[in-house]
């Protein structure tokens, strides 16, 4: 074992932040390069990019939990987590080598679709992203104690991969899509593959021995995730309507409605309980709910953000005098298109959004230390709401979508790293991996929402519509996070019983 390990210092928990940084790094290059590629190179319209997105949301309901359980039980190549994060490692280097050349493979296989050839190489690529991320955030909890130093490890987490996401929007910027994809095919492998070998886990997790034997199967997963119902079924509901609009156009506004309205009042009913039996279980639902409405927002900025610049900003300003196109015209001497200028200003302001993801973790750090981790987390989430709202409502020109990049940060910087450390105390540690699993379908089955909202944007031809649902998701997530009590071990007085994990 390295002696920075055993000392539990900042270099040991920021060795420990590098195969979540793998992953944090593949996510921004997909999120840069993913829609521009799919609209710009291959022509598909806002409703075809988000089915395609799907692929991420279907690849984490099956790889999260099952890699998660699958972590939890299993000893080989020297580790419970390692042999996941260096498997997913390398599926990603080959799904980002194959993305430029989807139309290449198509003639290859004779397959015409792009749209199914796109789909399956996300699927590939969400897949190996999902092995790998729920493996990196769980050996974390694994390897820190309760408190200060697993919320260190976790801000260490977001630091390093917040500034490699940064990075790669920057080199999005210098060098264009095309080339970010083969940098993320090689610094994926690097960060993924060899940081893991100089970390030594633990063969016996010793905590929670007397919970070890609670049994978990499928249909315990499906219960403990019904405040997520929903979103599970609009989500298989997408996947019908896209293949069948003209049968089932009618049903989708009112399919979308019907799954927010159960979420928000299953919400109110599990706040109703958590009052009257205050419960581990109780808090670790109240926290998945909550979670899952910022998601819906934060994956449909991800996705749509490319078709609200090119409809609502560019219009406005033309190409001339493009601060985004700077950095590609200064260092190449590249004259930029309307289609590069669209995809600069969406990197561009990823950049601002994971620059600020990347400081402001110490900050809120610090802050959490006085008035609680759930506060401090409610206030960086409320910047993200108004943010969204600033860009819905005063975006006109180029640095107003900058500056709602920047609000929105300081809640992203917060989503990322401190909400992981709060949940990861409602759980039995010794389940770790199938926990992160179930609670990170949170993340992926409100994702398949973005579809909902891709949906009614392309019906109505009002791309606004995207930043004030996703003020209005945040907001709703806000109003959930205020019921959710302090964990015991931040020093501030809220007792809640153990019971329920």
């Amino acid at each position: 074992m390295l002696n920075i390990q055993k000392k539990m210092s900042s270099a040991f928990l920021a060795l420990l932040g590098l195969p979540a940084t793998a992953v944090g790094f593949a996510l921004s290059t997909q999120i840069a390069a993913l829609s521009w590629i799919l609209s710009n190179k291959y022509h598909l319209d806002i409703h075809d990019v988000a089915f395609v997105w799907l692929a991420g949301p279907i690849a984490g309901i099956f790889g999260q939990v099952i890699v998660g359980l699958l972590s939890d039980n299993v000893w080989f190549m020297g580790g419970r987590r390692r042999p996941f994060i260096i498997i997913g490692g390398i599926v990603s280097t080959i799904a980002f080598l194959t993305l430029p050349h989807i139309r290449g493979i198509s003639h290859i296989t004779g397959i015409s679709d792009i749209i199914l050839i796109a789909s399956v190489i996300a699927l590939f690529l969400d897949l190996s992203i999902n092995v790998t991320f729920n493996p990196a955030r769980s050996i974390i909890a694994d390897l820190t104690p309760e408190g200060k130093t697993r919320t260190s490890g976790y801000v260490w987490m977001q630091i390093i991969s917040g500034f490699f996401g940064v990075f790669a929007y920057f080199l999005s910027m210098v060098f264009g899509n095309e080339t970010l994809l083969y940098i993320a095919a090689v610094i994926v492998f690097l960060t993924a593959v060899f940081p893991i070998l100089f970390i030594q886990e633990r063969k016996d997790l010793e905590l929670a021995k007397a919970d070890s034997q609670e049994k978990y199967g499928i249909w315990q997963i499906f219960q403990e995730i019904f405040p997520l119902y929903g979103f599970l079924v609009f989500g298989f509901f997408s996947l019908f309507y896209h293949f069948f609009p003209e049968v089932l156009g009618g049903l989708h506004n009112s399919v979308l409605i019907a799954a927010l309205a159960y979420s928000v009042i299953i919400g109110i009913i599990i706040i109703v309980q958590g009052l009257k039996n205050p419960t581990n279980r109780n808090e670790f639902q109240k926290i998945m709910l909550a979670h899952s409405f910022t998601w819906v927002a934060f994956q449909s900025m991800f996705i749509l953000s490319g078709f609200f610049i090119e409809h609502q900003i560019l219009p406005n300003i033309g190409l001339k005098g493009v601060a985004a196109n700077w950095f590609a015209e200064k260092l190449t001497g590249t004259v930029q298109s309307s289609g590069a200028t669209v995809g600069n200003m969406v990197s561009l302001g990823f950049f601002i959004l994971n620059l600020i993801g990347a400081i402001f973790p110490l900050i809120l750090q610090s802050i959490a230390k006085k008035i609680g981790r759930v506060k401090t987390y409610i206030g960086a989430l409320a910047f993200s709401a108004i943010g969204y709202f600033y860009i819905a409502y005063f975006s006109r020109v180029e640095i107003d979508f900058y500056i709602g990049m920047f609000l929105v940060g300081i809640g992203w910087s917060a989503v990322i790293s401190i909400v992981f450390a709060i949940m990861s105390e409602r759980v039995n540690p010794a389940k770790m991996g199938l926990y992160m699993g179930v609670f990170n379908l949170a993340v992926v089955l409100p994702q398949m929402m973005s579809n909902g909202v891709a949906n009614v944007i392309k019906a109505t031809g009002d791309h606004q519509l995207l930043y004030i649902f996703c003020g209005l998701f945040v907001s709703t997530s806000v109003i959930f996070w205020m019921f959710v009590k302090e964990p015991e071990s931040s020093g501030i007085t809220q007792n809640v019983p153990k019971g329920g994990h």
